[in-house]
């Protein structure tokens, strides 16, 4: 519109020679408005309207009142134009003598309300406080301001920008948003560069409610269905939760600090949303009367009848609320126990939302009030199979008495952090205090994870297994009804199936229904597992160097090779595919014994074993070599490729940073016999394991040519004869058992 051809200086009062026709411009609100085409030069100033005259001068009013708060001198001659400059602090006007004049505008133009108008940190209320706390007069002269450059020009973002920096400031959130929604929709069809840098620096409210529902998505992933708003007292489901959020003060903070800062962090948006939505888990023993879902659905839970577990209900929510949480959960009244596909879900949830749970509070319902060191250890809650994973799966938990007051005294945000009290839970519980503190799920150390629920009672039969997915971190189908030797024969399946991990199949007790290889209930895992000597590295140099002159490399290197490339053992349709050492029984024959009546002791002699003694409640045939029987009998060394001491892949890509081509042939030729040497030495370290007394299985051949595992009340333990008769050690086989 004017083209300024030569620069400013640094004086105060600065001027520049017009190329063209000048045309009338006026200042509204901070904006440089054509007269004539009525678009915008310039950026705002809030609140003002400068003018130009005929007597050469350019006054600034504020809009509120029409007070001129001063006046610049342009020139003796006609004053054609006025505007700001793009920092929105000189004055700018040009008239006939074709000069453009800046003047500094005076810091006490604006009131101080107006020059402290700046975009507001995220979920931080010191400015609105601080606003909050100016006259009621002053913010309604700012909102006067606002709508009289709305009034003037409708067209014009600028009134929406103060209206919004206003109300965003004074707290009136929802219209601080309109009124941004209205300014960007101004901005959506305002001209010129500066205007779309300035359009650039805000979001528009449907994005930024689009950022955060993919937060709120993400959190909502990892939480229960159902929840308490321990605000309320009212439970709500997913939508339920959600809607609560978005009308909650957080919510439109969050939201305005998103359309204010588009570069905003999503790391801080996450945090914002999961601070909001952090709740809290209950771990306890159901009493009578539990309130269940249909008790407290559509009611509000703190005016309900106190009374039976609605005592303990309202008395969690209540703690929950004071702690600062505004979500709690229950699996009495949280859960349709009547809807099977969310019962299903939530019970292979249920390790998960205990895990990203923000504390879960432990009610000892049966240890009273200021007891001593000890009543955690012995409170019936120590004792049910639901609360092993209830303690293990959360980072910070929190132990309560019968009245609801921290156990020992302890008010410390998280008794995980307790050495006393985590001791307790040690020698209570008999896992290691370094488990309960930083517990991990998966498949590792099975055996000794079934150990530690082998002496839990669960009051459905099915649910001392399913009590255990989420510590396995396994989800299978939850079928009440099954009884509970299928439901622990399908767990059980799946951990050797997942992890190759024999150590599931070493129990004594009774054999289950589901695989004669696994247990008929978990309490065949409380004794502890099958103890083999152990061999101390000298004494495994001692017996390889003896063994090379014995065992030929040839015969270690074939056994070694046979038995690492044995594949895995396989569960399919309870029928388990178990690689085995295969010795064959030779003699059966019953031995006098006490309690004959509800077992039997016999020798039994194998080929390449020492004889040995088994106790069992099933009656077997007794034969021998001179009285054969059809019947095949087997005693087996489960194969375990632990002993093959290979080393671990994560190990291995470790090393292989620094890995390297070999430099010559000679020394490609050396590591050869190197590497020969580390594989006869692994053979022959092999072969010393094996020649140690072990755990074996007796199986009894079935018409189908399938084996049955013969259930002992004690660990067979069994022994090579000759471990320099590599023969009898060579019958490897995998076999199939029922």
């Amino acid at each position: 519109m004017w083209n300024a051809v030569t620069s400013f200086n640094n004086s105060r009062k600065r001027g520049a020679t017009l190329k063209g026709h000048t045309l009338p411009l006026a200042w509204t609100s901070g904006i440089a408005i054509s007269t004539s085409s009525w678009k915008q030069v310039g950026q705002p100033l809030p609140g003002t309207l400068a003018s130009a005259s005929s007597h050469g001068h350019a006054p600034l009013q504020r809009l509120a009142n029409r007070r001129t708060i001063t006046t610049f001198h342009h020139s003796l001659l006609y004053t054609s134009c006025v505007s700001f400059s793009m920092d929105g602090k000189p004055i700018l006007s040009g008239g006939q003598d074709k000069v453009i004049s800046e003047s500094a505008v005076p810091k006490d133009a604006l009131p101080e309300k107006l020059a402290s108008l700046m975009p507001f940190p995220i979920l931080n209320s010191t400015n609105g406080t601080i606003f909050a706390n100016r006259s009621k007069t002053k913010l309604e002269d700012t909102l006067l301001d606002a709508q009289k450059v709305i009034e003037l020009e409708p067209s014009f973002h600028v009134g929406y920008h103060l209206k919004h920096t206003t109300l965003h400031g004074a707290q009136y959130r929802s219209e601080a948003i309109e009124a941004s929604h209205m300014m960007l929709t101004k901005l959506g069809s305002a001209p010129g560069m500066q205007i779309r840098k300035l359009r650039e620096k805000h979001v528009s409210p449907s994005k930024a409610e689009g950022v955060i529902q993919k937060s709120i998505d993400v959190q909502l992933y990892t939480a229960p269905l159902r929840l308490l708003n321990t605000t309320t007292g009212r439970l709500c489901d997913r939508g339920a939760q959600i809607s609560a959020f978005k009308t909650s003060t957080g919510y439109h903070e969050l939201l305005l600090s998103i359309m204010t800062h588009p570069d905003l962090p999503n790391e801080r948006i996450a945090e914002a949303v999961a601070t909001y939505f952090r709740y809290v888990t209950l771990s306890h023993r159901w009493g009578e009367n539990e309130p269940l879902l249909h008790d407290v659905q559509n009611k509000i839970v703190y005016k309900l009848k106190a009374a039976g577990g609605l005592v303990k209900l309202q008395s969690f929510c209540k703690l929950a609320l004071h702690s600062g949480f505004h979500w709690a959960w229950v699996d009495t009244c949280c859960i349709d126990q009547n809807n099977h596909v969310e019962l299903q879900k939530s019970l292979n949830s249920t390790f998960t939302w205990y895990r990203h749970s923000a504390l879960t509070v432990v009610y000892l319902s049966d240890v009273p009030p200021s007891s001593k060191s000890g009543a955690l250890a012995k409170s019936a809650w120590n004792t049910r199979g639901w609360t092993v994973p209830e303690f293990l799966a959360p980072k910070v938990i929190r132990f309560y008495q019968q009245d609801w007051t921290p156990y020992l005294d302890d008010h410390s945000p998280n008794h995980k952090e307790s050495v006393e009290i985590m001791d307790e839970l040690e020698d209570a519980t008999g896992i290691d205090a370094r488990a309960l503190v930083g517990f991990q799920p998966g498949m590792r150390d099975a055996r000794e994870k079934l150990q530690w629920a082998s002496t839990r009672v669960t009051t459905v039969p099915e649910d001392i297994a399913y009590s255990l997915f989420g510590i396995f971190g396994i989800q299978q189908p939850i079928l009440y009804g099954e009884n509970s030797q299928n439901a622990l024969g399908r767990l059980l399946q799946e951990i050797v199936a997942r992890s190759g991990d024999i150590t599931a199949l070493d129990w004594v007790g009774q054999p289950s229904e589901f695989n004669s290889c696994l247990p008929a209930n978990i309490f065949s895992y409380a004794a502890p597992p099958c103890a083999l000597p152990y061999l101390s590295e000298d004494q495994i140099q001692t017996a390889v160097s003896s063994l090379r002159y014995t065992v030929a490399v040839d015969q270690a290197s074939q056994l070694y090779d046979r038995l690492d490339n044995m594949s895995a053992p396989r569960f399919a349709n309870c029928r388990l595919r178990l690689p085995c050492i295969v010795f064959p029984v030779t003699e059966v024959r019953w031995r006098p014994g006490p309690a004959q009546e509800t077992s039997f002791t016999y020798g039994v002699k194998a080929d390449g074993l020492d004889d040995l003694l088994v106790t069992t409640e099933e009656k077997l045939i007794q034969f021998s070599q001179l009285r054969p029987t059809r019947q095949t009998f087997l005693l087996v060394l489960p194969w375990d490729r632990r002993l093959l001491e290979l080393p671990d892949f994560a190990d291995d890509a470790e090393s292989l940073e620094g890995w390297s081509e070999p430099e010559s042939a000679g020394e490609s030729h050396g590591e050869e016999e190197s590497v020969d040497s580390e594989s006869h030495s692994r053979a022959f370290r092999l072969i010393v394991r094996l020649g140690q007394r072990f755990g074996a299985f007796l199986l009894a051949q079935q018409r189908g040519g399938e084996y049955k595992r013969i259930a002992s009340d004690h660990d067979i333990i069994a022994q090579v004869k000759d471990v320099t008769f590599i023969g009898s050690m060579m019958n490897v086989k995998t076999l199939e058992i029922l």
